[in-house]
């Protein structure tokens, strides 16, 4: 068995091709054009929001598949989160096509999609958003993982990702469980900001000691008061160990 990279697959059964995939694939490959009562279903199918497979033995077709992919119990939840985190622009990149992506995206509660992608799609529409601002892009597949090499922060799915996905990725969740999304970002946020305010104290500090000692402070004092910002740095980084706790009496 064989990919066919975005469109389908091709294998050999006693010693006969047979191809499962997208209605145009069948338009690039040799044998009898699809017939119009299969285009019918082909279409039929994805007005409903279906993903459709083809299925050709030889040169006889055989049927339609037809999928629906259900977003998880989670998506809802979780989109709803990052609305309340600030993050308003939601897409969508989808190798289906643009009548399942829609239908998906709609059950999902995200605002956009785009759909009949293929994974060089994702890669140019991710290098397209880059030049609008920060781009994340969450995702578990080996078709993800170029995209995902392209965003300014790529976010794989730990436990259903690809080797691919997560070597590629900058943040792994180690659940698969996407409701950690939300909290990942709100810890990055955190994180940045405990280290700004670090970064103030640390810098502040010495500005103060180099004149103050020009000036006439003691050493031990000036040993004192370094010290004493070193150990207030770290209790402020220690914070970051109470913000699941924090984080969950906020939603409850």
């Amino acid at each position: 068995m064989e990919s066919i990279t975005g469109r389908g697959i091709k294998a050999t059964v006693d010693s006969q091709a047979v191809y499962i995939g997208k209605d145009s694939l069948f338009a690039e490959i040799k044998g009898p054009p699809l017939p119009q009562v299969f285009r019918q279903s082909v279409d039929k199918l994805k007005a409903e929001g279906r993903t459709t497979m083809i299925v050709r033995r030889g040169d006889a077709y055989l049927g339609v598949l037809g999928l629906m992919d259900t977003p998880r119990a989670a998506a809802k939840v979780t989109i709803t989160r990052l609305r309340e985190l600030g993050i308003k622009r939601m897409i969508m990149l989808s190798g289906d096509s643009q009548e399942v992506a829609d239908a998906v995206a709609r059950e999902a509660g995200i605002g956009e999609a785009l759909g009949n992608l293929m994974p060089d799609d994702k890669v140019g529409a991710i290098q397209k958003f880059s030049q609008q601002g920060g781009v994340a892009m969450v995702g578990d597949g080996v078709n993800h993982a170029p995209a995902m090499d392209n965003a300014t922060v790529g976010i794989a799915m730990g436990a259903a990702g690809s080797d691919v996905a997560l070597e590629t990725a900058d943040v792994a969740l180690m659940a698969d469980d996407l409701s950690q999304l939300p909290f990942a970002v709100g810890l990055s946020r955190q994180t940045r900001l405990i280290i700004r305010q670090n970064l103030w104290c640390s810098l502040g500090m010495i500005a103060f000691l180099v004149p103050a000692t020009v000036l006439g402070l003691r050493m031990g004092g000036a040993v004192l008061l370094h010290e004493g910002s070193t150990l207030l740095v770290v209790f402020n980084a220690l914070r970051l160990l109470a913000y699941p706790s924090s984080e969950k009496s906020s939603r409850s």
